[in-house]
């Protein structure tokens, strides 16, 4: 194998959540720690390549929802990780070329990806930012130079929220943005979950959840219970068809699968929006 390029200051000795993921869905930006750990991961629980590749659709059919049927024209994806297949600005402004785009994550090596690929992609931003900290996010001045918080926007959380182990502070974090955007607003939320406790799959995924830990990664794995994922929507309006499994949120063949047949229940997703008063 060909020696691969390091960034500067990067421990790339250390697995890290954003680099596993990019290798669950095939990219190139990761190193040998990231692939062991995810190969070990993938060993315990062999369907996570697949839920990986289904997030990633349920992405799509959400920005391109919030786009073309809910009038959004802005959006802040918030724990973006790495640049990949069906980026968020890829799908809003091929959806309508007048969307706007913030990237936030507090991750270095994301971060020089992100800009690095949207050095000259209009309308689009990339923030340092941690969603336990959502004012110092919606103060940014790169990004209200992008985004009119006085409008509806879009904020995605996706498989970000269960990085953070501490519900107090999640739950918080999250309602202080929930609070912070303009009526109008929508909220799109994916979040790993604990199998049901009859199903096959749930030693499998608590030993990959494990994993993370017993590998160092930067960051572990929190599962919660659907009545605590939907606790992150506080008063919006949960849209149809609710909190679902990844594949079943308004499936549509162009942007993915459309069966959820055969992948195990680790997920739960959904979109609310809030009131316009």
């Amino acid at each position: 194998m060909a020696l691969e390029t390091v960034p500067a200051g990067v421990d790339v000795t250390t697995p890290n959540v954003a680099r596993i993921y990019d290798y669950f869905l095939d990219g190139k930006d990761n190193y040998e720690a990231d692939r062991e750990a995810a190969e070990q991961i993938m060993r315990k629980a062999p369907a996570t390549r697949a839920t990986a590749r289904a997030g990633r659709h349920f992405l799509a059919r959400v920005v391109r929802f919030l786009a073309v049927e809910a009038g959004i024209d802005q959006f802040l994806d918030i724990g973006c990780g790495l640049p990949t297949q069906q980026n968020v600005h890829e799908v809003a402004q091929a959806a309508r070329s007048d969307a706007s785009v913030a990237y936030v994550d507090n991750d270095p090596v994301v971060l020089a990806h992100a800009r690095a690929l949207l050095a000259k992609q209009p309308r689009t931003t990339v923030i340092e930012g941690d969603v336990r900290y959502p004012e110092s996010i919606l103060r940014n001045p790169d990004l209200t130079a992008v985004l009119d918080l006085e409008r509806p926007v879009g904020v995605l959380m996706f498989s970000v929220l269960h990085c953070v182990a501490d519900e107090d502070l999640v739950q918080d974090a999250v309602r202080r943005l929930r609070d912070a955007v303009a009526p109008g607003s929508h909220l799109a939320i994916s979040h790993i979950t604990r199998p049901p406790a009859a199903s096959t799959y749930r030693k499998a995924a608590e030993e990959a959840a494990r994993t993370y830990r017993d590998r160092g990664v930067n960051t572990s794995m929190t599962f919660r219970d659907r009545e605590q994922i939907a606790g992150f929507f506080g008063g919006m309006e949960v849209l149809g068809p609710g909190l679902v499994q990844l594949p079943d949120w308004r499936p549509d063949p162009e942007l993915g699968p459309v069966s959820g047949h055969g992948l195990p229940a680790t997920y739960l997703c959904g979109v609310a929006r809030k009131d316009v008063r």
